[in-house]
């Protein structure tokens, strides 16, 4: 079996964080910081990033890497990202030095694919964010390990 599961091309549901956690192998530490950090909002030992990344965003990247690596033994992570209007990009580096993910999470991208404009004829990146929340990923794919 793989550890890196394709990307999905349907959505017939949006895993919870709860449901993504449950389907992993990552270790019970591991799952433990993902919960304290979904409540606090703030960096751990064991789920690492900078004052410049929100939150919310280093959130979908590690929803996006759990859904796509649910057989990967992750103890930590350390999200290193560049945070846009509708864009968040970079890395997730997995038990650092072991694994590396690239990332493009765009709901502007998302919303040209489902061809969502707004009113004023641009992508309708708040409805593409609000529904597909984190499955926004143009790209996510290993680099390293």
């Amino acid at each position: 079996m793989s550890l890196f599961s394709p990307r999905p091309q349907a959505l017939p549901g949006i895993g919870t964080l709860e449901e993504l956690l449950e389907s992993s192998k990552a270790s019970r530490e591991f799952r433990e910081a993902v919960v304290h950090f979904a409540q606090t909002q703030r960096p751990n030992e064991r789920v690492v990033f900078g004052r410049h990344n929100p939150p919310v965003k280093v959130m979908r990247a590690i929803m996006g890497l759990l859904e796509r690596a649910p057989g990967l033994a992750i103890d930590s992570v350390r999200v290193d990202g560049e945070s846009g209007c509708s864009d968040y990009r970079g890395k997730a580096v997995v038990n650092p030095g072991e694994i590396e993910f690239r990332f493009v999470w765009d709901c502007a991208w998302r919303a040209r694919q489902e061809g969502w404009e707004d009113a004023f004829g641009y992508p309708d990146q708040q409805r593409a964010a609000r529904e597909f929340g984190y499955r926004c990923f143009e790209v996510f794919e290993r680099t390293v390990g």
